[in-house]
């Protein structure tokens, strides 16, 4: 009576029991032995992407704006087009390299003024002389001189 009635209940056989739990227990030892392999994975993956976009922006080479300025009005340049284009150019990332500088002609003649500014890349410069805050700038700076403002890509640090 025993043994039909351990048939007729599944859940009492322990033949049955015994397997479903060593299936069990295999399965939670794979699992145990996954969960840190896949884990460990995606860190690394994750610290890989990380290291990626950081050796990118630090390759980019940085741009320079140069401008080369033959000025007709001091006064109207100097407080007009300077305060408002300098604002513009800081304000978008620019930093001055050269700001009328003294210069000393080695070859050919040296234009009577000139600024040069720095930019983390060359889309950054061109993005802050299109911006317009500095168009605004050059509006009033066109009425007091004559620009012939380039931009150069540096060399990569």
């Amino acid at each position: 009576m025993h043994e039909a009635s351990a048939s007729a209940h599944p859940n009492l056989d322990p033949w049955k029991t015994l397997a479903r739990t060593r299936v069990t227990r295999e399965q939670e030892n794979t699992l145990k032995t996954r969960t840190p392999v896949v884990v460990a994975f995606l860190a690394g993956v994750t610290l890989a992407t990380g290291a990626l976009q950081v050796l990118h922006a630090e390759t980019r080479p940085p741009a320079y704006v140069v401008s080369e300025i033959d000025v007709m009005d001091d006064a109207l340049y100097n407080k007009g087009y300077v305060p408002l284009a300098a604002k513009a150019l800081v304000d978008a990332g620019g930093k001055f390299i050269v700001r009328d500088g003294r210069s000393v002609s080695l070859f050919g003649t040296p234009p009577k003024r000139i600024a040069i500014i720095r930019f983390d890349s060359l889309n950054k410069a061109e993005a802050a002389l299109y911006s317009p805050a500095y168009k605004e700038a050059k509006k009033t700076g066109d009425e007091s001189a004559n620009f012939r403002i380039y931009a150069i890509e540096g060399v990569a640090p």
